[in-house]
C-alpha cells in the first residue's frame, strides 16, 4: 500500500480534518504503544500500519 492511499482510507475513515489528529495523537496497542505518526516515521510500512487502524477501529469493509 502507497502511503497517498493510507492517507486516502485515514481521511475516508476518520474525515480530512480529524484523521491527521487522529494520527498524530491516538496510541496504537499494535503498533508497540504507538501512535501513526510514530510508527510511520519509524519506518513501519504504510500497509502494516493500517492493518493496526483496522483492529482498533470499526472501519468500513470497503476501507479494509
Amino acid at each position: 500500500m502507497r502511503l497517498t492511499e493510507f492517507w486516502r482510507r485515514m481521511n475516508a475513515h476518520f474525515g480530512e480534518t480529524y484523521a491527521e489528529s487522529w494520527a498524530r495523537d491516538y496510541v496504537i496497542a499494535p503498533l508497540g504503544g504507538r501512535t501513526v505518526m510514530q510508527a510511520l516515521a519509524d519506518g513501519e510500512s504504510a500497509k502494516t500500519v493500517w492493518r493496526a487502524v483496522c483492529q482498533v477501529e470499526d472501519v468500513s469493509p470497503r476501507l479494509r
